[in-house]
């Protein structure tokens, strides 16, 4: 058994301990030592953020050869129609190759947490949701995919990871769950890592900590 830590990163927040240049970072939010984000996510971009101090884990987590599929909220500039997400269901060309098709659909603004400071929305132009399921890792994915086919995204949420989601946590909040480790050289039947197995959660959120 291991524990891991699912974090609700803020917006503008590093997804590392130590900067630099005095920017905020996890450290910010988390005292326990010895842990590490499994992956990563952009300082632009809010939401779920998986920590482990199992290394084992964290490679599996972050690896994309894993095929972990990732549940993205972005809302983006103008009204999206079907031929756009038709588009990113299909995979969209990038300057570093095609993605994997997506799972795509348009959806009502989530009852989410208020951005501060607020995005940057352009009078007389509509803004809208949508979700957006990967299971790659290209850098800036998300934004890239939607600027591609015609709807820049203006703020961008992951709302999961696998089957484990942001739920309730509210942004600088974090809880811890157990999961079962597979061994490292079992694989499934189709050829992927066995994924770890998650046990009942420990129902305790954190705030921030400073």
């Amino acid at each position: 058994m291991s524990e891991i830590m699912l974090f609700n990163k803020p917006f503008h927040v590093l997804t590392q301990f130590t900067d630099s240049e005095g920017r905020a970072t996890l450290s910010d939010y988390i005292k326990r030592k010895g842990v590490y984000a499994a992956g990563r996510l952009d300082f632009d971009s809010e939401g779920l953020l998986i920590l482990t101090d199992n290394g084992q884990l964290q490679h599996q987590l972050a690896n994309p050869q894993f095929k972990l599929e990732k549940t993205y909220w972005a809302q983006v500039e103008g009204d999206i129609d079907e031929a756009g997400l038709k588009r990113l269901r299909e995979g969209v060309k990038l300057k570093d190759g095609m993605t994997r098709p997506a799972k795509a659909r348009k959806i009502p603004a989530p009852r989410i947490w208020p951005r501060t400071p607020p995005i940057r929305e352009r009078k007389n132009q509509p803004t809208c949701w949508i979700e957006l399921k990967i299971s790659e890792g290209k850098n800036r994915q998300v934004r890239r995919m939607t600027a591609a086919v015609g709807f820049p995204t203006l703020r961008l949420i992951r709302a999961a990871i696998g089957h484990w989601s942001l739920e309730q946590l509210q942004p600088g909040e974090y809880r811890t769950e157990q999961v079962e480790l597979p061994t490292a050289a079992r694989r499934s039947g189709s050829g992927q890592p066995a994924s770890a197995k998650r046990r009942p959660p420990r129902r305790k959120a954190h705030g921030r900590q400073r």
